[in-house]
């Protein structure tokens, strides 16, 4: 980490509590955005919530967009479909900001935790607020199992706000939620898999870009990934609705699983630091949505970290083909790039774990963050490919432009 200088780690603290939660239901009756301010969890009796969580800032040089709203961003996508020399032409800048101090084994566990508190229900309360965005207006003003959360934590002096966003809760994975595993396949399908999720002739895709045998429509799938009821876009209007309330703090993002690659989706989007644990590879998607990567930014300049271990089939992208387990719960989790910097545990060569797909748990993932003493150094992979062999056209059967993804 050679932009960050260890002359400005800050050795006091911050504590961080859970304040705001951000909800937009999935399902067709409850298209909306709701919002609660948490004035004490012990009031909305959230038994499983920890906190305050004790982290250690230090301040890192990045280079992020001047402008963030919502016109900007969604030119700037636009335009870079059609040339990979755009970002050049929009402003940056460079600017010192806190980051949580990933070289610090307690500040992991409390990001973590956070993480882990992203898939705390809360129960039937009368307090949440319809902030719009939606089709339909409902009166139940109970929790929405069908939704994705995000978790707002604020630190003690009102200056670091951190986004955690759910991640996959399908019984799959030993979390029996029918309501939100529905939705959760059908973006893990689109966002980690080559083609729509389309492995064999006898699953259902959740697009139709799938052009044929390894062959698949690439404008297909770039409108697909920016369609408003998929979680890309949900995920991006949770920060927007953030940081309006605090329009001058700094933002970081973190979640576990999905929860961690869309929240490595929005920190690149925005330029916001990011943690994730166990993320599937989600630097396919991140190219196919022609995300703002600073021009010339090496990966080791990152400002997204990736937690995971060697025992998670799902972070190490092994979890895919018919012996799976993924295959047989209808999950094709093709990829397994990273974008920016990754800090793996090799918790096979170390302590003779085997590979399983309960590792993939956020509180086992906790566990073994723990058992180590140090955590892991984090590195770049340049030279990761997803996808080998297939073809992505320029819309249907036309001249093709990317074979594999990097």
């Amino acid at each position: 980490m050679e932009n960050v200088s260890s002359d400005n780690l800050l050795k006091k603290p911050s504590y961080f509590s859970l304040k705001h939660i951000f909800t937009f239901g999935t399902c067709s009756y409850s298209y909306k955005y709701r919002f609660l301010s948490m004035k004490n969890e012990s009031e909305y009796k959230l038994s499983l919530y920890k906190g305050p969580f004790k982290i250690l800032k230090r301040s890192m040089r990045i280079r992020r967009l001047s402008d963030h709203s919502r016109n900007l961003v969604k030119e700037l996508i636009v335009s870079s479909k059609y040339s990979s020399n755009s970002f050049m032409f929009f402003e940056w800048d460079h600017v010192n900001v806190d980051i949580p101090d990933i070289e610090d084994k307690e500040t992991v566990i409390s990001m973590a935790e956070i993480a882990s508190n992203a898939y705390v229900d809360v129960p039937n309360t009368g307090d949440w607020i319809d902030v719009g965005g939606g089709l339909d207006i409902v009166d139940d003003d109970s929790w929405n199992k069908t939704a994705l959360h995000g978790h707002v934590f604020i630190d003690d002096q009102n200056k670091t706000v951190i986004i955690a966003l759910k991640g996959t809760s399908p019984e799959l994975f030993g979390v029996y939620d029918p309501t939100t595993g529905i939705k959760d396949k059908i973006n893990d399908n689109l966002l980690f898999s080559c083609c729509c999720g389309r492995v064999s002739w006898i699953w259902t895709p959740v697009c139709n870009c799938f052009n044929g045998i390894y062959s698949c429509d690439q404008r297909c799938l770039e409108k697909e990934l920016l369609d408003e009821s998929h979680y890309y876009m949900i995920a991006l209007n949770i920060f927007y609705n953030v940081s309006s309330i605090y329009p001058e703090a700094n933002v970081w993002m973190v979640g576990h699983s999905l929860g961690g690659a869309l929240s490595s989706l929005v920190g690149l989007t925005f330029g916001l630091p990011t943690v994730t644990f166990e993320a599937p590879g989600e630097k396919l998607a991140a190219k196919r949505l022609h995300l703002p990567f600073p021009p010339g930014l090496p990966d080791d300049e990152s400002y997204v970290w990736h937690f995971g271990h060697t025992a998670d089939p799902i972070f190490m992208g092994t979890c895919n083909g018919p012996k799976s387990t993924c295959w047989y719960g209808g999950y094709a989790m093709e990829t397994h790039c990273h974008s920016g910097l990754s800090c793996i545990y090799d918790i096979i060569a170390d302590k003779g774990w085997k590979m399983a797909i309960g590792t993939h748990r956020i509180k086992q993932v906790i566990d073994i963050i723990k058992d180590y003493e140090d955590v892991p150094k984090c590195n770049a992979y340049p030279d990761c490919v997803d996808c080998p062999g297939w073809t992505f056209y320029d819309g249907p059967l036309s001249t093709p432009s990317i074979k594999t993804f990097g």
